[in-house]
């Protein structure tokens, strides 16, 4: 009678710890490991990056002021250190209003001649941080020149929106609903499906739950949650795009890298999206690269097109709209292309597998599908 602890595979274990350790941990869990610490590195360094030190850099700011006043004014707000304001003349304050409305400007300082208190315009609905600091900064300034400021908000926040965050959340919500239904669906089925059909049918999987969970975003946010008080129809529709954008790209991505593709799309839309999202700090408050990259990811899109429909009746939607649309395309565009090519890395649909193994089981074999 043999004797001895059998090892995971029925085997005598009398190898050796090393011979363990290779047969419980192969090399390729190995490299997922190391890749799963990269991802959780970067993280850490992407959040602490973007967010640790907040401070503006060119935020734009009108000046209404009387001619031979107005260019000195300019200039000496746009002659501050660090280049931390973009000034530029406007002609009236209605002017300036709308222009901050049509989100042209995030603040305006509405100077008065006659006096020593001006009058500081801003919209705490683009960001409370951000009116924070303009204030301080303009403040510090007039100040300098013996001057007072008193601040205006003309486009506060919903009684449901204290810190202005909702929009980013409920896109952030949106994003992580994408990709995870996208990785669901590509483990339990097949990274790649077996033929062009499939991959319509599972794309209109994905079209449907998108539309199931843009609907169901809105009315928390909205009705529910009374958080934010855009129209439902739109942020529906802004929902709708941003799973499906996200998680078609997600979809893409497992079909070229198998696996692979779910951690390329944790960076994506979590490690560099989140933070870069303009939502916890609007984009002249972020470091270049994060300023940079946000309003091109779909968190950042989809946090731009909630804000607007929230606060500024739609304004300056066609970017966001623009860069949406785009990421659908590839990702639609990227799922079909690899399921006509169907060779090459990823592991088909299951459905395939199980006939191939009854197929061979029987003897016969299966027709390539």
């Amino acid at each position: 009678m043999a004797s001895g602890v059998t090892g995971s595979r029925g085997e005598a274990s009398d190898h050796g710890f090393l011979a363990e350790l290779k047969d419980a941990v192969n090399g390729r869990t190995a490299l997922l490991v190391v890749a799963v610490l990269g991802l959780q590195l970067g993280f850490i360094v992407s959040y602490i990056g973007a967010l640790h030190h907040p401070y503006p850099y060119k935020a734009s700011i009108g000046v209404v002021a009387p001619p031979q006043a107005s260019a000195q004014a300019v200039a000496g707000l746009n002659g501050l250190p660090n280049h931390v304001l973009d000034a530029r003349p406007v002609a009236d304050e209605a002017t300036a209003v709308q222009q901050i409305k049509d989100q042209k400007l995030y603040t305006a300082l509405v100077i008065d001649p006659a006096g020593t208190r001006d009058t500081l315009l801003v919209a705490n609905a683009s960001g409370p941080a951000l009116a924070t600091a303009v204030t301080q900064i303009v403040t510090q300034a007039e100040a300098q020149q013996g001057r007072t400021v008193v601040v205006q908000d003309v486009v506060p926040l919903a009684p449901g929106d204290a810190e202005g965050l909702s929009s980013f959340y409920l896109a952030v919500g949106w994003c992580v609903g994408g990709y995870l239904v996208a990785s669901l669906l590509g483990i339990s089925a097949g990274t790649r499906p077996a033929n062009v059909p499939r991959a319509i049918i599972r794309l209109g999987s994905l079209l449907l739950f998108s539309l199931a969970a843009g609907l169901g975003g809105a009315l928390i946010a909205g009705p529910i949650l009374d958080a934010l008080p855009g129209k439902i129809v739109a942020l529906w529709g802004v929902g709708t795009m941003v799973v499906f954008a996200v998680g078609a790209v997600t979809m893409a991505l497992e079909c070229f890298f198998d696996v692979i593709g779910i951690g390329i799309a944790v960076l994506l839309f979590v490690i560099l999206g989140n933070p870069s999202a303009g939502g916890v700090f609007p984009p002249p408050l972020m470091p270049p690269f994060w300023r940079t990259i946000g309003p091109w990811l779909p968190n950042g899109a989809g946090t731009d097109l909630n804000r607007s429909i929230a606060y500024f009746h739609g304004t300056d939607i066609l970017r966001p709209l623009l860069v949406l649309s785009v990421w659908i395309v590839l990702g639609v565009g990227l799922t079909l292309l690899a399921s006509a090519l169907r060779r090459g890395s990823g592991r088909p649909d299951l459905p395939t597998v199980q006939s191939a193994a009854s197929a061979q089981a029987s003897g016969t074999t299966p027709e390539t599908s």
